[in-house]
């Protein structure tokens, strides 16, 4: 049923059945005992507020091919979620004004619910009546300490960690070393979901009141693979899945069927196809701007047949699907001439501030852009993505949700803590290699000092250390707010000068701008220590591959570019460079589409999923160094 014709006949069937059951029911008695006009007031007020619905419904709609259980389901939807989150952000509010009273009671929780287990009974956790009494007793760990417990409870033991069972075994990115295998259970999803995605949807809609609106959404996002851990637990990772999402899936331009396909590369082309079909898309997500850029880069390379795809009303048969699925897909499709003739024109304009062309009311980008995707949406704002707001929504990470960032339309990336999420501790960054370091509490730490995060969350780590290191930049109420720095593993440092992933981007970007027409792609680094035979000897220093559009060769003096910017920037690097301890950098510039190919052979590995894959800055395996040394140009 298309939205144009039941814009006039659903008010128009609503107001004859308010009439006909206020009719029907006198007429059948079920309205005995009221005064005559009564049911008629009722029906006349059914049919008011019917109307006013549907008004309502009519205002926020955009596009045509919608059914009415579609536009109802999602209406519905949105005004709950709506209401969750205004309960939710006030909640949050409160909580920020008594910050230390939440933190405990947030840590008592944890360690009643697991007192009963072997570890909670190994910590006498029974007896801990507050913080102090928690901190004097456990230590701070790391993932070594839970490495064989978790074994233990993949092969089928219980109450070992945590009173219950998990719900799957979640693997982490690797970004700073080998994958970890961590917990995920019901309590994780469940204060995600209230404290991060409602939270977080308040302060979009309050943000950019555009996106309130029964639009659909583009959501880039993948079927991951799972396997088996010997007692049935499923392994995989921990984030947003088409499984996970199946209740919220009529809200997304991709239909069902296309979740079935296996193939990464062949889910995509089908994200393309039916978000290109609809031009009323309003919000564009994914959990990760990468991933929105990886996109758009695959729109380059295969807009043509996608636009024939349209065209025909049919889906390429270049995709390795299964019968079942393409008859699916393709009975969704329809030959639309007339916009494969809009979409060709859009594309043969170019590619800068396509994202517009393509979808004239998208209203907002949503996916995180800090940390090692940083580079990712500021490649997106300034070229597929211009003029289109950017919402950087959470900080989270395997192991939990961490904060959320109630200023969306801010350009830096601010993440208020959730003080109910996590008990938060926090290592100064002057003491992170001590063996027994003092760790402070939230209403402790000062703005502009950096930390690393220590935390006990819902899913069975205590005192944990992250590895991720925060500024703190400010408080709401009592409740620090943060920006992430770097990870502790993602730091280049051959002879102590610990340079992070921030001073490194930010010293190649200033690089960049010196190199005419260069517009970088994507970057990586190597200490030299790990390629060993592979660039003969020399003094340590960095190996840094870079991806470039707009230049096919880099002369020696717009290379020595990034170490003198380097320089300017640490002058620890630039103590060592001057004495000679550290080398020269070593600017490799690589073939296109060779940080694709790394992806996949980083996700293949690490056994990640697209959904939660980030690119590593600082390579640790010698493999993929070795890989990009093979793809280097010039």
């Amino acid at each position: 049923m298309a939205v144009s014709w039941f814009r006039v006949a659903v008010p128009l069937c609503f107001a004859v059945l308010s009439l006909a059951v206020a009719i029907v029911g006198q007429k059948q008695g079920l309205f005995t005992g009221m005064p005559p006009p009564l049911p008629v007031a009722l029906g006349v007020c059914s049919l008011a507020g019917m109307a006013l619905v549907w008004r309502d419904i009519s205002s926020k709609m955009k596009g045509d091919n919608r059914t009415l259980s579609g536009l109802l389901s999602q209406y519905l939807g949105v005004k709950a979620l709506g209401w969750l989150g205004r309960r939710q952000r006030k909640k949050l509010e409160s909580d920020t004004l008594n910050v230390k009273r939440v933190q405990e009671e947030t840590l008592l929780k944890r360690l009643s619910k697991n007192a009963n287990t072997c570890y909670g009974k190994q910590f006498d956790f029974c007896s801990i009546k507050d913080s102090a009494t928690f901190r004097a007793r456990h230590p701070i760990t790391t993932y070594e300490h839970y490495r064989e417990l978790i074994r233990h409870i993949a092969a089928g033991e219980e109450k070992v960690i945590i009173a219950e069972k998990p719900l799957i075994l979640a693997m982490t990115s690797g970004t700073s070393g080998a994958s970890a295998m961590l917990l995920s259970t019901k309590d994780t999803n469940t204060e995600f979901f209230l404290q991060g995605v409602s939270v977080c949807l308040n302060a979009m809609r309050q943000a950019f009141p555009a996106t309130d609106s029964l639009q659909r959404t583009t959501k880039f996002f993948y079927t991951p693979t799972f396997r088996q851990s010997e007692a049935g637990i499923p392994i995989g990772p921990n984030s947003s899945t088409p499984a996970s999402s199946r209740h919220m899936l009529n809200l997304y331009t991709t239909p069902a069927p296309a979740f079935e396909v296996p193939s990464e590369k062949d889910t995509l082309y089908l994200h393309l196809l039916f978000a290109l079909k609809d031009p009323s898309v309003g919000t564009l997500e994914s959990n990760f701007a990468s991933t929105v850029f990886y996109a758009f880069s695959a729109l380059q390379d295969r807009w043509q047949e996608l636009v024939e795809d349209i065209e025909r009303g049919k889906v390429s048969g270049a995709l390795a699907l299964e019968p079942k699925v393409r008859a699916g897909l393709e009975a969704l499709m329809k030959p639309d001439p007339e916009r494969a003739t809009q979409l060709r024109a859009h594309f043969q304009d170019g590619f800068r501030g396509i994202a517009k062309r393509l979808w004239p009311h998208l209203h907002l980008v949503l996916a995180v852009d800090s940390g090692s995707n940083q580079i990712y949406g500021e490649m997106l704002r300034e070229n597929y993505c211009q003029g289109i707001p950017f919402y950087s929504p959470f900080y989270a990470a395997t192991e939990g949700l961490i904060g959320v960032n109630l200023w969306p339309q801010e350009p830096s990336r601010r993440y208020l803590l959730c003080p109910r999420s996590m008990f938060c501790e926090f290592l100064p960054e002057s003491s992170l290699e001590e063996e027994m370091p003092h760790t402070l509490l939230m209403e402790e730490v000062k703005e502009g000092q950096n930390y690393e995060l220590v935390i006990t969350n819902a899913s069975g780590l205590f005192r944990y250390r992250v590895g991720d290191i925060v500024k703190v930049v400010g408080f709401h109420n009592q409740c620090p707010i943060v920006e992430f720095q770097y990870r502790r593993g993602q730091m280049l440092n051959v002879r102590g000068e610990k340079v992070t992933e921030v001073l490194f981007l930010d010293a190649l970007k200033k690089a960049v701008a010196q190199w005419p027409g260069a517009q970088l792609v994507d970057y990586c680094c190597a200490e030299s220590g790990i390629l060993g035979d592979s660039i003969g000897g020399s003094d340590p220093h960095y190996q840094v591959f870079v991806e470039l559009k707009g230049v096919r060769n880099l002369t020696e003096e717009q290379r020595y570019k990034l170490d003198i910017s380097l320089q300017q920037d640490s002058a620890v690097y630039k103590s060592f460079r001057i004495k000679g301890s550290i080398g020269p950098m070593r600017v490799q510039l690589v073939a296109d589409g060779a940080f694709k190919e790394l992806r996949k052979q980083m996700m293949a590995f690490s056994n990640t999923s697209p959904n939660t894959f980030k690119m590593h800055r600082v390579l640790r395996r010698k493999e993929y160094a070795d890989f990009l040394l093979g793809k280097t140009v010039s």
